[in-house]
């Protein structure tokens, strides 16, 4: 093979110059077969060679029911009125009827069977008899066909009958028709052995204390449990310093015990970028970069397990190594060259390289089609742009609003992991395409079922933090909650355009010190709503623990060595900030940092945590939440906007139910600066 270094390739032609050197090589195809024993270990192992019945299931005519096997002939003429007497007597020479349960052999005479509910047990003398299953003779009163109430022998399957196909993955009912055609072992595909060796002098193991420039290492155990869910075996290595010969050696180690190596982190286009580096002396690379978001970092390769057998870590001898590659190495037999991706460090970027790479490896490996995803047309809740030269892989929420399917995109960042984790699906955005406007109709391929997304109520508007603990109250009673923060106003816009079940807000009206109605005639013009009370809650000034700026109201927000850290425009405590301001004749260019946005009271709270920031206006249970002190100013009403047609629904019941649980209410009470007393009234009827 030519080595090819490349930047950027388009996703298509990364994966097919993998899929190439993998043909090349002899490992386009399934790895390697194992006979495995048929019991219960089984489930979702793929077979690998097809399963053919060696005895017919019954292999025998079987009574289906508890009763007499009698000749269908003797039957005949029976009538309620005029019945038959078979005897099951042997005493006297001629047995027209013998007793069977259910699975029973047949008697070679018999050819029907009679259910034991239909006839009558009767002694020497004609009378009734005690037991039914050991009379002297029974009575019919209706005639059988030949072999009703029998499963004639090959029912289920005949003997040469193909049982399940190559490919097939294994289900617990599968089993069971593997034992009845006569198998105690089933063979099935090899599980691809992936190791996966995490990278960098900042990473700390799972549960240890971190520091700040430190970061828990989790994008192993992210990817291992991929290639587990896939039908791989993963192995973990021990986090490897950003040092070149460690993770050399540790890259040819691995190479030495697996069909495939994730090396993850390392991949970037900064200076300790050793991957690329390592992938040319122990093999040849093939690409450096994809245009992909998330990931474009992406290194494929090949690595060559002789080069490796000298590489490896001295602590394995030569002997070790040699036997290692001869007869550990694989099982992929022929080959001594192995792939290798080097895996961004970026957890989103992370997940979603081994959603379009490895899983599709290790199908072929594996002699399964790759996992299709349900795929659905969505609506899109708000516009989304893209870069053009990208294939944008984008993480959406989705739900029923109305008689369409709903799109939400969640955070872009390729750090954010929480964004997969509550994820509905992925939105495809091709390469070529800068975007989509709200409202248009998408793709979109499901991370769950659609049945699942049927029970989601949609919640865009303002932030508060109950409604996690909504989410958690709801689950129990089938509902799920997906909330989107872009502030009150642009909640009453998602009404308006049906993009939401519900809005929370808090909209002060300075006129007249109510809350949200006149905002909802202005924004839902003829749209009939319900407002529902939801919280009282503190809003005051988050500062940093001790308050070391000695900030005590907004009117300290002007000064020189105060940075402020504000609400995105249409949210409800940026319009409470700025009427405030405008009592007290402040204007808002004389704060520092007023034009610095955060779309939640616990971003803002993050903010000042983290140092950006010395104050911002927010609720005191988000200050509580990270630790800092609260200065609190003013008490308002969180409310919740309901168009009446979801006000009514089935859907929304639990919800509405759930503002008149004590234990709920308890709970939302016992977090900083809330107050319950009114939550679940009904405060205004609009429209």
């Amino acid at each position: 093979m030519m080595s090819i270094y490349l930047h950027d390739i388009p996703l298509n032609e990364a994966i097919a110059r993998l899929a190439s050197a993998l043909e090349e090589v002899g490992l386009w195809k399934t790895l390697a077969k194992d006979w495995i024993a048929l019991d219960e270990n089984a489930i979702g192992r793929v077979i690998a060679e097809p399963v053919w019945a060696r005895i017919s299931s019954p292999h025998y005519h079987a009574s289906a029911m508890d009763g007499f096997a009698v000749k269908a002939k003797d039957t005949e003429g029976a009538m309620l009125n005029q019945p038959l007497t078979l005897t099951c007597n042997q005493a006297e020479g001629i047995i027209q009827a013998m007793y069977v349960d259910t699975g029973d052999p047949l008697p070679e005479w018999a050819d029907a069977v009679i259910p034991i509910e239909n006839i009558e047990p009767i002694d020497p003398e004609g009378g009734p008899h005690q037991n039914p299953r050991s009379p002297f003779a029974i009575r019919v009163r209706a005639s059988v066909t030949p072999w009703q109430h029998i499963r004639p022998m090959g029912e289920d399957m005949v003997a040469t009958q193909l049982v399940l196909p190559e490919g097939h993955i294994l289900r617990p009912v599968d089993l069971g028709a593997i034992a009845a055609s006569g198998h105690s072992q089933v063979c099935v595909s090899r599980k691809p052995r992936v190791s996966i060796i995490p990278t960098g002098t900042e990473l700390v193991k799972i549960g240890q204390p971190v520091k700040a420039g430190e970061i828990i290492e989790f994008n192993s155990i992210v990817l291992a449990g991929q290639v587990n869910e896939w039908g791989g075996v993963a192995h973990r290595f021990e986090i490897t310093p950003d040092q070149f010969e460690a993770i050399k050696s540790a890259t040819a180690r691995a190479a030495l015990q697996s069909d495939l190596v994730l090396l993850n982190a390392g991949s970037s286009a900064g200076s300790e970028d050793f991957t690329a580096s390592i992938v040319k002396e122990l093999g040849e690379l093939l690409v450096h970069g994809v245009a992909v978001r998330p990931g474009h970092p992406v290194i494929i390769g090949m690595l060559d397990r002789n080069r490796c057998i000298d590489a490896a870590s001295d602590r394995v001898s030569n002997f070790r190594k040699s036997f290692t590659v001869q007869n550990s190495s694989t099982k992929n037999d022929q080959s001594s060259e192995i792939p290798v991706i080097g895996v961004p460090g970026y957890p989103v970027s992370a997940a979603i390289t081994g959603e379009i790479f490895v899983e599709p490896l290790l199908a072929c490996w594996l002699g399964r089609k790759p996992f299709e995803p349900e795929m659905v047309q969505a609506r899109l809740t708000r516009k989304v742009t893209s870069p053009a030269g990208d294939d944008d892989y984008m993480r959406v929420v989705v739900g029923r609003v109305g008689e369409r399917l709903r799109a939400a995109p969640l955070s872009r960042g390729s750090g954010v992991i929480s964004s997969l984790a509550g994820a509905d699906g992925i939105l495809i955005v091709p390469r070529g395409v800068q975007g989509f406007p709200a409202g248009a109709e998408v793709t979109v391929r499901l991370y769950r079922p659609l049945s699942e997304l049927e029970q989601t109520i949609f919640v865009i508007g303002s932030h508060d933090m109950t409604l996690d603990l909504v989410s958690q109250y709801l689950s129990p009673k089938g509902r799920r909650l997906s909330s989107a923060n872009v502030g009150s106003l642009g909640g009453l816009i998602a009404l308006r355009r049906g993009e939401a079940h519900l809005a929370g807000s808090h909209l002060l009206d300075p006129d007249t010190g109510t809350y949200n109605v006149n905002y909802i005639r202005q924004y839902l013009p003829g749209v009939a709503v319900k407002v529902v009370a939801f919280v009282d809650r503190q809003q005051g000034l988050i500062v940093q623990k001790g308050n070391p700026k000695s900030i005590l109201s907004l009117k300290d927000l002007p000064k020189a060595d105060v940075l402020y850290i504000n609400r995105q425009r249409g949210a409800g405590t940026r319009v409470l900030l700025d009427y405030h301001l405008g009592l007290l004749g402040i204007m808002p260019d004389s704060i520092n940092g007023y034009s610095q946005e955060e779309y939640t009271h616990l971003a803002v709270a993050a903010a000042i945590a983290s140092g950006r920031a010395d104050s911002g206006l927010g609720i005191a249970a988000a200050a509580n939440a990270l630790n800092l002190d609260f200065i609190p100013l003013y008490d308002e009403q969180y409310q919740l906007v309901i168009p009446e047609e979801y006000y009514f629904s089935n859907l929304l019941e639990p919800f509405l139910e759930l503002l008149n649980t004590p234990a709920f209410r308890n709970d939302v009470a016992s977090l900083p600066g809330y107050g319950v007393s009114r939550m679940g009234e009904l405060v205004a009827e609009v429209g």
